[in-house]
């Protein structure tokens, strides 16, 4: 296949100006992108090498480059007089032109490995090796930054496939470390050993649905264990290196990537045998993906197919504190002898996600909250509670906090689960602490009555509105 200057139907004139086939007889067709690239140079000034260098493109800029050059049609002069911001930076500019675009196959590795360090704008020997210095330093922050990103997404790989998968024996805390190491030593086959549990291996030579896929790892996972195909949505700039990283576990055919909305794409099917996704947030309803896995399960789950997680729980726990909530409140009676008590207002609404000491606990937890994932709808999703705290010993309340649990349970021989509360494994949940105003006095045996009502913030409705009510008292708390 050839390779055209700056499109299948183009070519460049003497001037740089690109010119369709029909108007010129004398378009060219190039055998390489070597050639093209050393066609640009010799006859209209324009080299791609430099222009890398100067803006320090990697990857993806470079296909933005390319992308835009073919859309966009500019002329050569225009391109070499361009400084920052560069007009390709839209993400628009990544979706190929051309079907099959050689030019976009091509390794910029070889550009920077071959460039003439003698002769760049014709600079002295001298300055050419201190530019070709600096373009090797940046290229290696470049490296530096995508190898940060890449452990990043690595630990956040092992984090969530401890807090999801791996603590199939949460209930015994004891067993919990034990899981975690054997994680650290061989993390696909614990994980393996734990899918077992779902019994899903009998339903896997099925069409699985990953809502918000992340890097993949969910779909990775669901690949491996067999799934006949596997449907990974998510509309964040990470789908690009979930791709890379599918292509580099040999999973591409077996796993589709689409980017966007679950609300706003066309997948490849009518129907999915299994929605999974990781889709909680803190309090498990802020900034969740819950309302989109709804709307997948309406529109694409199979007669008699299965959500995961499908259990859900949010739990309340009384805190008895006294440190943290002088700490927190009381600091602000006397601040270098200045009264900012006015500040306390201030403070009080903003929920506070923390891991909670679990000998501060003062009480039984209350389930306030339980969401089957197969039969809820979204407005279930706003919601109030009566709820009763057990107390557990003479002292006063000075918070309440949340968390909550997950279980696998549809088609599972073995219900699997794993809780986000203070008296179990920290996960990145942690918990959500709701302070009291005013420390209430209670005893052993008293039962703490009160009522929790969760609405989405109206104007963010990602965010939440918390009223908590206890012993009469109502405070209005923003998880935000």
């Amino acid at each position: 296949m050839g390779v055209m200057l700056f499109g299948e139907s183009y070519d460049c004139l003497p001037q740089g100006r690109l010119k369709s086939r029909a108007d010129t007889p004398n378009w060219r067709l190039f055998s390489s992108a070597e050639d093209t690239f050393s066609h640009c140079k010799l006859v209209h000034q324009f080299n791609i090498s430099n222009m890398i260098h100067k803006h320090a493109l990697e990857f993806y800029g470079y296909i933005k480059l390319i992308n835009f050059v073919r859309m966009k049609k500019p002329t050569a002069e225009y391109l070499n007089s361009l400084s920052s911001p560069l007009p390709w930076e839209e993400e628009e500019y990544l979706k190929p032109e051309l079907e099959d675009d050689l030019l976009l196959q091509f390794d910029i590795e070889d550009l920077y490995a071959s460039t003439n360090i003698s002769e760049p704008n014709g600079l002295s020997d001298n300055t050419a090796i201190l530019e070709q210095l600096k373009c090797t330093e940046h290229r290696a922050k470049l490296a530096e930054t995508a190898l940060a990103r890449a452990q990043e997404d690595l630990q956040k790989m092992r984090q969530f496939a401890q807090d999801f998968v791996m603590n199939a024996d949460v209930r015994s805390n004891s067993s919990s470390s034990s899981a975690i190491a054997e994680l650290r030593d061989d993390e696909d086959g614990v994980y393996f050993s734990s899918y077992g549990h779902y019994g899903i291996h009998e339903e896997m030579l099925k069409v699985v649905l990953d809502v918000g896929c992340g890097t993949g790892i969910l779909s990775m996972f669901a690949a491996k264990a067999g799934a006949k195909k596997v449907i990974a949505v998510d509309q964040s700039e990470i789908v690009y290196q979930a791709m890379d990283i599918i292509r580099l576990n040999n999973l591409e055919d077996t796993i589709t990537l689409v980017k966007g909305r679950i609300e706003e794409v066309d997948l490849p099917v009518e129907k999915v045998d299994i929605i999974i996704s990781e889709w909680m947030g803190y309090f498990l309803l802020f900034e969740s993906m819950l309302d989109s896995v709804i709307y997948a399960k309406d529109k694409y789950l199979a007669e008699g197919g299965s959500v995961y997680p499908d259990i859900c729980t949010i739990s309340l726990v009384a805190i008895g504190d006294k440190n943290k909530h002088a700490d927190r409140l009381a600091f602000w009676d006397d601040v270098y002898g200045f009264n900012m008590s006015c500040m306390k207002k201030a403070v009080i609404p903003e929920a506070v996600v923390e891991v909670v000491d679990p000998s501060t606990l003062i009480s039984e937890a209350s389930v306030v909250k339980r969401i089957d994932c197969h039969t809820t709808s979204i407005p279930d999703l706003e919601f109030s509670s009566d709820f009763t705290l057990t107390i557990t010993e003479n002292t006063v309340c000075t918070a309440v906090a949340g968390y909550f649990d997950i279980f696998f349970e549809k088609n599972c021989h073995n219900s699997v689960m794993f809780s986000t509360g203070p008296q179990c494994t920290k996960t990145h949940w942690k918990q959500t602490v709701f302070l009291l105003e005013n420390p209430i006095s209670v005893k052993t045996g008293e039962a703490l009555r009160g009522k929790i009502t969760v609405v989405k913030n109206r104007k963010d409705p990602r965010s939440l509105i918390i009223t908590l009510s206890v012993n009469n008292t109502k405070q209005t708390y923003s998880l935000q």
